[in-house]
């Protein structure tokens, strides 16, 4: 079974996902991978198999995540915790409570620091960015310009993204609001996180495992 086959077997679609830091986490230092990964959102169906192979494996990563994080139990557990503050916008605010944790606990899964890492993700996509869409192009521009991936580590940081979901979301949210859910449930949705993303890695690892070591040995 081809590897498009094995991640949508199910029919699950997920149209957007917001752990950017995530993802690029999990393009395991893999230039090629860390710009489909980051552009895999503004693509649909098959429009991937146009671009260079190891751009392509970027986006088959991407969703390997979101499929397996939308699967999962545990994370099913932080957000029966968050959809009563913020309902069908629950996964939204989950995957933004994620990247603060993974920013949190950064030194336990990665010896380059945060910053540096962050610095290199920058300068990466802005390499990469002749092949951006329109839409890729408007996400990278706030990004960058206001740090997302650097300012999931503070809580200010985490008000300010969900602040600015709030204000574009298409039905009241109660975004805007999401400092208090995740200090009243800081402790068990962080025993989640710890719980979930070293299997979710170990995962994305065994899946991709050849194109992984083609990668890093071709840079």
């Amino acid at each position: 079974m081809r590897l498009f086959d094995q991640i949508y077997t199910d029919g699950f679609y997920r149209p957007f996902s917001l752990n950017f830091l995530a993802h690029q986490y999990l393009s395991f230092h893999c230039r090629p991978f860390m710009v489909g990964n980051f552009i895999a959102d503004t693509l649909r169906g098959k429009s991937y198999l146009e671009l260079d192979a190891a751009i392509a494996t970027g986006v088959l990563i991407h969703r390997a995540i979101d499929h397996y994080t939308d699967t999962h139990p545990v994370v099913a557990e932080t957000r029966r915790l968050l959809y009563p503050h913020f309902g069908k916008y629950a996964a939204v605010v989950q995957d933004v409570y994620y990247d603060h944790f993974l920013a949190l606990h950064w030194d336990t899964y990665n010896r380059v620091p945060l910053d540096v890492f962050v610095r290199d993700v920058y300068t990466t996509l802005d390499t990469y960015k002749a092949v951006f869409n329109e839409r890729s192009q408007r996400a990278f521009y706030h990004m960058r310009e206001h740090d997302w991936l650097g300012n999931y580590r503070y809580v200010q940081g985490i008000d300010r993204s969900l602040k600015g979901l709030a204000r574009r979301a298409s039905f009241p949210s109660n975004m805007e609001r999401g400092l208090a859910p995740l200090a009243a449930h800081f402790a068990e949705m962080e025993g989640h996180f710890v719980q979930f993303f070293p299997a979710l890695e170990a995962h994305v690892s065994e899946m991709f495992q050849n194109e992984i070591a083609r990668c890093q040995k071709a840079q």
